[in-house]
């Protein structure tokens, strides 16, 4: 990974983190806290954002307040996640996958057809599993505070349909750094790629990748729509994202701070969810109407067959505590 991912050089990202420093230092009544997240103004992260900036600066009267960093600006998601473990930034929002490298058990929640629905896996998020991953954040200096979502992960590309395994075999596939996904689009014949988000629809315009995978905001608001012509409707994983804070500045808050926080927080996270649930049929029908075919006959079965070693590989190298675990609290079935 270059220090030029998400087409941040590191001069102009260290040049943000001393004007959001410079701003935070300078409002001697309040605490204010820095909140960056890696997607555009339009996507429902951001909105979770400042749903979170209104009800933390609300019920604290304005002693805390919270400036949001959107659409990057501090740096690419590893970036970003090491700007909070350090302190630099406050609060961030990534993807859970980010944070695997860290926690490897937490790949567990990333394993292709892990869940039928969104239910099971907030069952999942807001239980026991869950909470082990947060267990394990303080010890990497970071206060777990919600498992938002990102959803279901969705297939596009420049070729045809996705409806079976075999329509994968060839494709330049964009993939994010998850080792389970990895190896799901390695095992089905796809050529699987490396790429950070903020490269991607350039990646997609000039060729270097004829497809990708990622929930249907994330389309949406990156208008990959218009470097993309297929869609399909595989939910072939569910993606959560994770909400952090720097555990020292955490800790540094008085406790009824701390409770404000992750009130906001939790009350945030239902928000985003809710509405990624209520907008999904219109996002489809958006991205139909600006002329992508998409398709929804998927024969769910014949991948879940094809996967089976993918799950094999995880328990391999992670053990299959976090998947009894998951599985012991959501309506997942086995497929190990």
């Amino acid at each position: 990974m270059t220090i030029s991912l998400f087409g941040k050089t590191f001069g102009t990202t260290m040049a943000a983190l001393v004007v959001a420093m410079s701003v935070s230092s300078g409002a001697a009544a309040a605490t204010t806290l820095r909140f960056a997240h890696p997607t555009p103004q339009n996507d429902l992260q951001h909105k979770l954002a400042e749903k979170f900036k209104e009800e933390v600066e609300a019920q604290s009267n304005g002693d805390l307040k919270v400036q949001i960093f959107p659409n990057g600006q501090l740096g690419n998601d590893a970036q970003m996640i090491d700007g909070a473990r350090s302190g630099i930034i406050d609060i961030t929002l990534s993807g859970l996958n980010n944070f695997t490298g860290m926690v490897p058990e937490a790949g567990a929640f990333e394993l292709p057809f892990m869940f039928a629905d969104s239910a099971a896996a907030y069952q999942a998020l807001d239980g026991a599993p869950g909470q082990e991953v947060m267990d394990k954040l303080p010890a990497l200096g970071l206060k777990g505070l919600a498992f938002p979502e990102n959803g279901f992960r969705e297939i596009t590309n420049n070729r045809g349909p996705i409806r079976e395994p075999a329509d994968l075999k060839g494709l330049r596939m964009r993939v994010n750094n998850s080792i389970t996904l990895n190896n799901m689009f390695e095992r089905l014949g796809a050529n699987p790629q490396q790429l950070p988000v903020a490269e991607l629809y350039t990646a997609l315009e000039t060729g270097v990748v004829d497809a990708q995978d990622h929930p249907l905001g994330i389309v949406v608001s990156f208008n990959f729509n218009e470097v993309q012509k297929y869609l399909s409707i595989t939910n072939h994983a569910y993606s959560a994202l994770l909400m952090v804070m720097n555990q020292k500045r955490f800790d540094s808050l008085t406790p009824e701070q701390q409770q404000i926080v992750e009130k906001a927080a939790a009350d945030a996270t239902a928000m985003q969810r809710q509405m990624n649930g209520e907008q999904t049929e219109a996002m489809i029908k958006t991205l139909e109407d600006e002329g992508m075919k998409v398709n929804r006959d998927v024969d769910t079965a014949a991948f879940q067959q094809a996967i089976q070693p993918v799950w094999k590989t995880y328990i391999d190298q992670n053990g299959d505590e976090m998947i009894k675990s998951i599985q012991s609290v959501s309506d997942t079935e086995p497929r190990s």
